[in-house]
């Protein structure tokens, strides 16, 4: 008897225009930024998505204005220059990462270290840097999309950086590479960001809360009057997990914003730059 053929997952990719400016860090080291257009979206899980908790629940609609967001979590590179400027209130060890790369995710980071990141650029460029709210992170790695990830209902090794042994869906079995990989390595979403599944880990601004009912509607984040000592946010998934576990509605708080390990890193949001400072379109396949 003949055995079934092996499942395939066709990929497609084109190209598309997107709308960025780059931030020079130093001589040598710059950031992109791209511009993710404002818009209405359902965030969260529906409850028939396969693998969906209760945390990502109900799902509601959030409206959220314009911004720019990093192409990539930020590199190691961009890391050593940033941590190089004037302390604001932390020091910044120049490299935490275990996984070593210019051009790997930094890691190792916790959520005040990545704070720490976000005012130094501030204060350097007179722009305001920050965290994505978890409402901002959803959208822009949503771009338009419903599905489970922004590629559609599953997930490869060819369009991201997981643990591939484990299937979600009707996906099927690849490597598992046991570390970071470069940025930019796999395919962009509608909105022109790399990574935005697997790799690291990113932060986000939010309070931890068990699920949405009050969050605001608005893309702000969601930070109670207390928060000094609450849990925060992550998402995105990471190199060493199971696929359900970088859906773009999946959520993980951590439980100390003082926390790092070799998955958590980040990627910054800038408010919208001022009327005359160059932007420039690009090409994204």
């Amino acid at each position: 008897m003949k055995s079934p053929p092996k499942r395939r997952i066709i990929i497609h990719r084109e190209k598309r225009r997107t709308t960025y400016f780059s931030e020079p860090l130093s001589d040598e080291v710059g950031l992109d930024m791209i511009q993710i257009p404002g818009g209405t979206f359902l965030m969260g899980s529906p409850k028939d998505e396969l693998d969906n908790y209760k945390d990502e629940q109900p799902q509601h609609s959030v409206t959220v204005p314009s911004f720019f967001m990093g192409r990539y979590p930020i590199t190691q590179a961009q890391w050593r220059v940033v941590a190089s400027y004037p302390e604001v209130e932390r020091e910044l060890k120049p490299d935490p990462s275990k996984f070593k790369g210019e051009n790997r995710p930094v890691e190792q980071v916790s959520w005040q270290d990545a704070v720490e990141f976000c005012q130094r650029l501030s204060v350097k460029t007179s722009r305001s840097y920050r965290l994505p709210s978890e409402a901002e992170w959803e959208y822009a790695c949503r771009a338009g999309t419903q599905t489970p990830f922004h590629f559609g209902e599953t997930l490869t090794d060819e369009l991201a950086n997981y643990n591939a042994t484990k299937v979600y869906g009707r996906g099927v079995k690849g490597q598992f590479r046991g570390k970071t990989t470069e940025v930019g390595q796999f395919p962009p979403n509608n909105f022109g960001l790399h990574d935005m599944h697997g790799n690291v880990w990113e932060w986000c601004q939010d309070d931890w809360h068990n699920d949405y009912e009050g969050a605001p509607e608005d893309g702000s984040a969601w930070v109670d009057d207390d928060s000094k000592n609450k849990e925060k946010v992550l998402r995105g998934g990471s190199w060493d997990l199971n696929p359900r576990y970088c859906r773009c509605a999946f959520r993980y708080n951590d439980f100390s914003r003082v926390n790092f390990d070799d998955f958590r890193g980040f990627r910054v949001v800038c408010v919208p730059v001022v009327a005359g400072r160059a932007r420039r379109a690009m090409d994204s396949s």
